[in-house]
């Protein structure tokens, strides 16, 4: 047993390695079981004993070890790395330290019961320690030994036990396995109240266990630092989980069972079109993002699903399809009044009709019908007629120009009043052909005075067909 300070020593850093840390606030209660060993040697007094320290660590002249299970406490943490408990001990003193020359003093097996109180601090946060925790306590207690050449009291027989209260000091260091198991040593120093009760060191080593603490979910996260108590998570998401492991976790992810990516919120982005899965209606199809992530291979803005022609660029107000021009006569079927007739672009699609003499004569026979009455230029009402199927056989030419000549008779000695007149006539049959949907730009107005009759101006009849109109191709 003289090396049993070394081994004590040596264990502790062997097991030192690693980075568990046993966390108090989380294990609440710690219940140690353990051996203890007293030393009333270094305790500042005459011999058999000696001064303070002196021989601290000599386990085999000082030390009373009783072989067994002979210390347990129970310890509940406060805050703030502080925890309160209580222990229990029991021994056998067999030694009694040492003469002046340095002989060894022996007892007979004295019984040694104690029952202590402490407080103790953690150094772990002030030292940034993990699985190692050093700590410092005080408290008090009673200890009882029984007694013998070194001890006694007067008032006891031969046979009692010395009791007394204590006032105790503690230094130790624990190393955690786990956040529940690990093993403390400590040295505790109990300064008696009473002179009959020894000074004395009392040293243990035991193993410890954490518990107390609820992890509901079982992911090591105990629930008062879980987010999501109830779900198994990750430390890094403080207890939340992350189920398709694509680090975002599952209250950010808008896609949690699929890997995805941060920069579309934990969502995939399939095609690589730069549009997320969630977002995209075509996920397995490289597209456009203006399109919901969907392709135009034709790039006529529509998508190929909604395009009628998805490899030829077309208008989306004809499905994607380009307009057709069946004719082929340069003017598109949506433009093309006559679509199934080669015309021109002028003509609205439509063949150009071109006009003949007969259409000539036929105008020539319509507006010698339209008479004026003498010096007026006002149509009459029975003209009409005549000027509304006018109008219909302009319209069926719309590239043909045409001249509306205004003539008068021979009354009267003043020619410029009649060529005047004659003007007005023309104008009056121009604005109504434009007013009735000719273009105006087809159309223009000469006035020819009394020059050129068709009819003698010497009879009624004659003077009558002479105030005219007549509507010619222009030439």
């Amino acid at each position: 047993m003289k090396n049993l300070n070394r081994l004590i020593l040596t264990t502790l850093l062997v097991f030192a390695i690693g980075n568990v840390n046993a966390q108090d606030e989380n294990n609440p209660w710690q219940l140690t079981i353990g051996v203890n060993a007293v030393d009333v040697f270094p305790v500042g007094e005459d011999a058999p004993q000696g001064d303070y320290f002196q021989e601290f660590y000599n386990v085999e002249e000082n030390w009373s070890i009783l072989p067994s299970i002979s210390l347990i406490s129970l310890q509940k943490y406060v805050e703030d790395g502080f925890s309160v408990g209580f222990s229990g001990s029991i021994n056998r003193l067999d030694k009694w330290g040492q003469t002046q020359d340095g002989t060894p003093v022996s007892v007979n097996n004295l019984m040694y019961y104690a029952v202590d109180g402490n407080v103790k601090y953690s150094l772990s946060g002030l030292l940034n320690t993990k699985k190692l925790e050093p700590f410092v306590g005080i408290g008090g207690g009673y200890t009882w030994i029984e007694e013998g050449a070194f001890n006694s009291n007067s008032g006891a027989g031969g046979s009692a036990l010395v009791g007394a209260g204590t006032l105790n000091g503690t230094v130790g260091l624990a190393y955690w396995f786990s956040d529940n198991v690990g093993i403390t040593a400590q040295s505790t120093y109990k300064h008696s109240f009473k002179d009959y009760l020894t000074k004395h060191f009392q040293h243990s080593v035991g193993v410890a266990f954490k518990f107390g603490g609820v992890d509901t979910d079982g992911d090591g996260i105990y629930d008062k630092h879980d987010l999501c108590p109830e779900v198994p998570g990750l430390e890094e998401f403080n207890g939340c989980p992350d189920t398709d492991g694509d680090g975002i976790e599952d209250s950010k992810d808008t896609c949690p069972e699929l890997a995805g990516l941060a920069e579309y919120n934990g969502c995939p982005d399939t095609d690589g079109d730069g549009v997320s899965d969630n977002n995209d209606t075509c996920p397995n199809e490289a597209g456009l993002k203006a399109l919901a992530g969907c392709p135009d291979a034709d790039a006529d803005g529509l998508a190929n699903a909604q395009d009628e022609c998805p490899n030829e660029a077309g208008p989306v107000a004809n499905n994607g399809c380009p307009w057709k021009d069946s004719d082929g006569d340069g003017v598109l079927d949506k433009d093309d009044n006559c679509p199934t007739e080669a015309g021109t672009v002028a003509n609205n699609g439509c063949p150009e009709m071109i006009p003949t003499d007969e259409l000539q004569t036929k105008l020539t026979s319509y507006a010698r019908t339209i008479n004026f009455s003498l010096g007026k230029s006002d149509l009459k009402q029975s003209a009409y007629p005549t000027l509304k199927a006018i109008t219909a056989i302009l319209k069926e030419y719309p590239t043909a120009n045409f001249v509306v000549e205004g003539h008068t008779d021979s009354t009267g000695t003043n020619k410029n009043f009649n060529q005047l007149l004659s003007e007005r006539r023309a104008q009056k049959v121009v604005d109504y052909l434009v007013e009735n949907g000719v273009a105006a730009d087809r159309l223009t107005s000469i006035g020819f005075g009394e020059n050129n009759p068709i009819e003698s101006n010497m009879t009624a009849a004659g003077r009558t067909a002479n105030r005219r109109v007549e509507v010619k191709l222009a030439e």
